[in-house]
């Protein structure tokens, strides 16, 4: 049976010490050999495509020219898997590092062993994501689904579950009765009801209600 060899890895990161630092920390495990360094975006994606690495530890901000997310893009689907490691962790840098096709996204605050097992587990083809990234994340996938309501229509929406008919919302919020109807009707194609009843479950289940 043949042993697999060790994970090959392509550093890129715009700070030279930064570099260094990782070369020195992934050498003290067997498993793992970094066989290139970048500085920038564009000399990440020549040196992945000649060197062919199983990883590429990928920092976002390169300084001048393209940046990580770019290089990322570039990179995924030639072969290597692009892990990216870097101190920011925004919303809009998760997710354009993430769309591009990053396989993780590491801080470079975790500690030497999670680096270590993100980069075993990215060589797989596995995802990684910091906690503080994994959270938020999930914070926008669960937003993902909610429907967005105007103010009008939650106020609509809370009388509803008070169990109020049309025209006492009317006189509750001084509009018409027409004009509740027009709102209803967009709350329920939100919602993706077609009841008062099916309205107020899907505002409750979702946390939609004051």
């Amino acid at each position: 049976m043949t042993t697999p060899g060790p994970v090959r890895v392509l550093l890129c990161d715009d700070h030279v010490v930064v570099r260094a630092g990782l070369l020195a920390l992934l050498s003290s495990e067997p498993d793992i050999e970094v066989v290139g360094e970048a500085g920038n975006g564009e000399e990440a994606v020549a040196t992945a495509a000649k060197l062919g690495p199983d990883v590429v530890l990928m920092d976002l901000q390169l300084g001048d020219g393209i940046d990580g997310v770019e290089a990322t893009r570039r990179i995924a689907g030639t072969g290597p898997h692009v892990l990216v490691l870097t101190t920011y962790d925004t919303d809009a840098d998760i997710t354009r590092a993430i769309a591009a096709g990053a396989t993780g996204y590491l801080l470079k605050a975790e500690r030497p062993e999670e680096l270590f097992a993100a980069i075993r587990s990215a060589a797989q083809g596995r995802t990684t994501l910091s906690p503080p990234v994994a959270s938020r994340v999930m914070a926008q996938l669960r937003g993902a689904g909610r429907p967005t309501l105007t103010d009008r229509e939650s106020e609509i929406l809370a009388q509803l579950a008070h169990g109020l008919g049309n025209r006492e919302i009317a006189r509750a919020l001084f509009i018409s009765e027409a004009t509740v109807k027009t709102h209803l009707g967009r709350i329920y194609a939100k919602l993706g009801v077609d009841t008062r009843a099916g309205a107020v479950a899907v505002a409750k289940e979702q946390r939609l209600l004051p």
